[in-house]
Formats: C-alpha cells, sequence, structure tokens
C-alpha cells in the first residue's frame, strides 16, 4: 500500500459518509498575519469553528499540506519531519464523539488494516474547569470490546500538554478568540525493545519511539475569552488530524518513518550521492531528505530565501541541508524528491525549473557566504590564510555578529573552526529569543486567524485594490499573495514592469473613490460555475469545490467580485482611506504593493 493509496481511500471511506472534499490550501497563508505557515489541516478553517457557515456543509475531508517550523530542531529521529500531509475530516456543528471514534477505529482497521491489537489510546485529563474526558474512555472500552479486545491497560490519561489541541498549545497559551478543545489520540506499538536513556518504563509518550501517534481526533468546542477562561462555542465540532507519513509508517511496520517506501528512494538517492550508508548516517540523512523535501514544497508555493519570514526558514532548511550533505550537488536527490511526490502533488513538477534553479542560486550565495565570514575572521582578527586552516578563537560577542548578520547557526560556525565561549553565546541568543518571542507574541495577540477591526478593514481593502489595479494595468493581472497586519496589507501580484508614480496614483485614486461611494459589501454562497459566469477573481481551488463564498462590494452591479472566506466591513467607508506606501520587485514577474489602511 502506497502513500496514494492511503489518501484515497481515506477520502473515498468520508466521502461514503457524506462529507464534501475541500481543496488543500496553500502552504503559505493567505491573509493571516500570525502564522507564517498552515501547519494544521484546521488552520485554514478557523472561521466555520467559530461559527461561520462553510460552503460546503457540516460535513468536510481532504488532506493538507503542512509545515511546522517548531519541529526543524527535532528532525534527526524516526518519527519527525517539518513537511508532512495531514488527513483530516471535520464535522461543524454535525457529528461528534460516538460518531467520530468508531468511524477512526474503522478506518485504521479494516480499510487500512492495522493489527487492532497494536493500537493505543489517549484521552484528555482535564484542565480547571474542563472535566476530564470520561465520555470518549466509554466509547473507547465499548469499540474495543465488540472487537474482542481487553480495554483494560489500553486507553491512558494524559494532561492538557499532550491532549489538548490549539496551535497555540496548551490552553494558558492560547490567544483571545482562538479555539481549542480536548483530544484522543491513537498510538501504533512498534513493539521494538524500551531504550532506558529515556526512562525506566515505556509509555505511549515516551520518546524511544516503540509509539507512535498516527492520529488525533479533537472534539473543538471551546473558545478563548477576554477573561483567560474557555467558553462553549456555539457548536461542538471534530477536528481529526491524521499524519499520512505516520500512517504510511504503521502500515508497512516500519518504526523508522524513513525507512517507508515513501522515503526510502529518497534516501537510496542521498547514500548515491554521499557514498555512504543510512545505516552509520541516519540522522544526517533524516535531515537531509526533510529539509530538502520541505525546501522544495516552499519554494512550489512561491516562497524565495530571504532574511525575513518564510524566506528565512527556507534560507535555514536549505543551509542546514547543505552542511549535512556536505555537497551542493543536490540535483539527483531533488529528481528523487519530485518522483516520490508527483502523484500527490503535481505541483513539483509544474514548478521543477523554478524549483532547481533556486535551490541552486541559494546554495551558491550560500558557499560565498561561508567565504566572506572568513575573509571576516582574516580581518578581524588579522590571520594569514595558513593560520585560517586551523582553530581559531574568537569572541562570543563576534560569534552572535555572524548569527545574526549572516545567519550561520553555532554549529555552522564551529564547522569552519571558529571556537568561542559557548556559554556567553547561549546568553545572547536567550536575550535575541526574548526580544523575538516578544514580537511573536505580539504578532500573535490577534488569535489563531486575527479578526481584529483593523485585519477586517485590510480584507476588504484587498479587494478594492485587486480590482482597482486591474483597472489600470489590465484583466490579464491577478493576485499571486497578501498578507494582512493590523498595521498595513502586502499586495503581490503578476507584473514584470515596476509601476509608474501616475499608475500608482490612479490605483490609490480608484479605491478611495470608492469607499467614498460608501458601497455595501456582502457574501453570496453559490455554484462554483455560477460565481466564474458572474466573473468573481481571486485566489482559489476549483478541484473539489461544489460552492463557494463570493464577496461583493456594490449592489445591483458590484464593483468587485471576488472568492474569499472573509471576513469583511459592511460598508466601504468604514476603511476611511487607504495609502499605497512602497512598491517592490519580488522576482519572476511580481510585484508588491504595501498600504496603510484607515
Amino acid at each position: 500500500m502506497t502513500a496514494k493509496n492511503i489518501v484515497d481511500l481515506y477520502i473515498s471511506f468520508f466521502k461514503d459518509k457524506k462529507h464534501k472534499q475541500i481543496p488543500n490550501a496553500s502552504l503559505v497563508p493567505e491573509n493571516d498575519p500570525t502564522t507564517l505557515f498552515t501547519s494544521s489541516g484546521m488552520q485554514p478553517l478557523v472561521p466555520y469553528l467559530l461559527g461561520e457557515e462553510h460552503p460546503q456543509g457540516k460535513r468536510l475531508v481532504n488532506v493538507q499540506n503542512c509545515f511546522r517550523a517548531q519541529d526543524i530542531d527535532e528532525i534527526g529521529d524516526n518519527r519527525h519531519t517539518t513537511f508532512f500531509r495531514m488527513l483530516g475530516n471535520w464535522s461543524l456543528g454535525g457529528y461528534f464523539k460516538k460518531e467520530q471514534l468508531p468511524w477512526m477505529y474503522e478506518f485504521l482497521t479494516k480499510d487500512l488494516g492495522l493489527p487492532k491489537e497494536k493500537l493505543y489510546i489517549t484521552v484528555f485529563d482535564g484542565y480547571k474547569e474542563i472535566q476530564k474526558d470520561n465520555e470518549s474512555v466509554k466509547i473507547w472500552e465499548e469499540i474495543f470490546k465488540e472487537n474482542n479486545i481487553d480495554p483494560k491497560g489500553r486507553i491512558f490519561y494524559y494532561g492538557a500538554d499532550k491532549n489538548w489541541w490549539s496551535r497555540a498549545g496548551t490552553p494558558d497559551k492560547m490567544p483571545v478568540n482562538e479555539p481549542g478543545g480536548p483530544s484522543s489520540e491513537v498510538f501504533f506499538d512498534f513493539q521494538t525493545p524500551h531504550d532506558t536513556r529515556f526512562g525506566k518504563k515505556c509509555h505511549l509518550n515516551c520518546d524511544c519511539g516503540r509509539y507512535i501517534e498516527i492520529c488525533n481526533s479533537v472534539f473543538m468546542e471551546y473558545k478563548k475569552s477576554t477573561d483567560d477562561s474557555l467558553k462553549p462555542l456555539s457548536k461542538k465540532n471534530v477536528d481529526f488530524g491524521g499524519g499520512l507519513e505516520r500512517l504510511l509508517a504503521a502500515v508497512e511496520n516500519k518504526q523508522d518513518i524513513f525507512q517507508t517506501s515513501l522515503f526510502n528512494p529518497i534516501i537510496k538517492a542521498i547514500e548515491i550521492q554521499t557514498a555512504k550508508k543510512y545505516t552509520t548516517h541516519a540522522k544526517e540523512m533524516r535531515i537531509i531528505a526533510d529539509h530538502f523535501i520541505s525546501a522544495a514544497f516552499m519554494i512550489a508555493n512561491g516562497v524565495t530565501p530571504s532574511n525575513k519570514e518564510q524566506g528565512y526558514i527556507l534560507r535555514r532548511l536549505i543551509r542546514r541541508a547543505s552542511d549535512n550533505l556536505g555537497s551542493d550537488n543536490i540535483y539527483s536527490i531533488l529528481d528523487s524528491i519530485i518522483g516520490t511526490y508527483k502523484e500527490t502533488d503535481p505541483q513539483l513538477i509544474e514548478n521543477y525549473e523554478f524549483i532547481k534553479n533556486t535551490l541552486y542560486e541559494e546554495l551558491q550565495k550560500y558557499t560565498k557566504l561561508l567565504i566572506d565570514v572568513t575573509q571576516f575572521i582574516k580581518s578581524r582578527y588579522k590571520k594569514t590564510g595558513d593560520e585560517l586552516k586551523g582553530q581559531i578563537e574568537i569572541s562570543a560577542r563576534d560569534a552572535f555578529e555572524i548569527y545574526t548578520t549572516h545567519g550561520l547557526s553555532p554549529t555552522q560556525i564551529k564547522s569552519l573552526g571558529l571556537l568561542f565561549n559557548e556559554q556567553e553565546f547561549a546568553e545572547k541568543m536567550k536575550e535575541h529569543q526574548n526580544i523575538s518571542r516578544a514580537g511573536a507574541n505580539k504578532k500573535f495577540a490577534g488569535g489563531l486567524a486575527d479578526h481584529s477591526e483593523k485585519t477586517i478593514m485590510g480584507h476588504t481593502a484587498t479587494h478594492l485594490l485587486h480590482q482597482a489595479i486591474r483597472d489600470v494595468l489590465g484583466s490579464k493581472i491577478h493576485q499571486t499573495g497578501s498578507n494582512i497586519t493590523t498595521e498595513r496589507l502586502r499586495f503581490d501580484f503578476n507584473y514584470d514592469k515596476k509601476l509608474t508614480d501616475e499608475q500608482l496614483r490612479r490605483v490609490e485614486d480608484i479605491v478611495n473613490e470608492k469607499i467614498k461611494e460608501n458601497l455595501p459589501v456582502h457574501f453570496e454562497i453559490m455554484p462554483l460555475t455560477e460565481a466564474k459566469n458572474l466573473g468573481a477573481i481571486g485566489l482559489f481551488d476549483e478541484k473539489y469545490q461544489d460552492n463557494v463564498k463570493v464577496y461583493f462590494i456594490g449592489n445591483k452591479k458590484p464593483y468587485s467580485a471576488e472568492f474569499c472566506g472573509g471576513p469583511h466591513v459592511d460598508f466601504t467607508t468604514k476603511l476611511k482611506q487607504v495609502r499605497i506606501i512602497k512598491q517592490e520587485n519580488i522576482g519572476h514577474g511580481q510585484r508588491r504593493l504595501y498600504a496603510m489602511v484607515g
């Protein structure tokens, strides 16, 4: 059974249970300033988990490409990856625990054929005012008994640090308006010997890797309130996530996911390229495989290496993979990645040249950077070329300057033969992280999907800006990306020339004219074909959508009609004013505008 087989079985399973398939959202979120990447299947669905009506109804299913930057340092073990595919099914106020949990068991044991005696369960142990999930325990006990399995010693309670799910983590870390809820996880037992380095006794969440979590049913029924308490949502939701890579490992009974049929061709290509064996260099090869896979998907989604946001993460992945590879010749590895994922992700084939060229350019820049750092040390410490071949002691201050200016990690700095006081460096790093964390907390303060007044204004202003640009530059112009914060909006579009001052002025004037006209803003849910016939524009994926949500600005003859999940202001005068403050060339025939709203 291949990864593609599992995807097809899963989608078919839930379609039979009256679920509508929804498309895979972009790896780079649109109009969500609270996060850099789509890190879970539920992330694009937050407005609907909070109560909005979804165009496809209450039962949904899909496979979502995800990336989690916080897992970068975990890469190297047998089960963690930064990029992964999440099988997801949702109930938006429909079915709940008594339907979800038996369906999960049925899919795992009958459709995937997993041995039922190898499945173990965790449930929520309670948190402050939220009681422990005894209901799920009773359901699981009945499931096991019906299948001739003794439930004793098979179901375990864990606290909020393990069996509570929100994107921010435990309830105390959730920002206002973020949804969350208790979860029930299914673990697969590979029955490998316990490694006592991780404790005297093994348990389901033990880091020895004997047990691996393969899926998680979240009962999304709470929202963080302004008084820091958890209030019930208007409806109870189910948010299921099943990691495709881990499910395949369970199906193939491979404790090491990098030895499954999904990763094995890539590992083989790395072995050939490095002339080394996976058995003796497993950690390095896992890092190489994972990081180049993630890099390929990021680039296919329009991310390019830089020192900011998504581009910084991409750059970090490429450099770390290159350090472990010890070479910039990655084309055979890239070809194996494309070959492995082409059936489920054809956009990799479509963007092959762009991916290859982006990686090549970045690796060349990295090589030059290492030379520049060497010259920096040579100049600072008055060292000759021969002296630089040995180890050189430098100050923690200079090491940290190399880190912040050139982006080299402490490990990369040491690999150049540069020695420094690591404790002093760690103190500087801690101070730097505290500053960064404060900024990140401020960025995340609006919740998982920022619905603050200023951000909602930015959503509507983006629609006006999109149409105004088309008015000035022509109907071939279309949006390629956007990002909205409480401070400004950023709008990307296809155009290979710098806009003149006159063109920028005309775009801005058109937008502000429409604001003064006080046009009404409303949405309608309609069939995709009808929306396209009306001339609706915007970023959308038509692969699976029967119905779509279209926002209109204006009544009888709307000025703008655009595919969008919302939210928006109800009248354009609430925007007050839009001012274009900057334009940029972001390469590959694309421009970027920044604007202030209000």
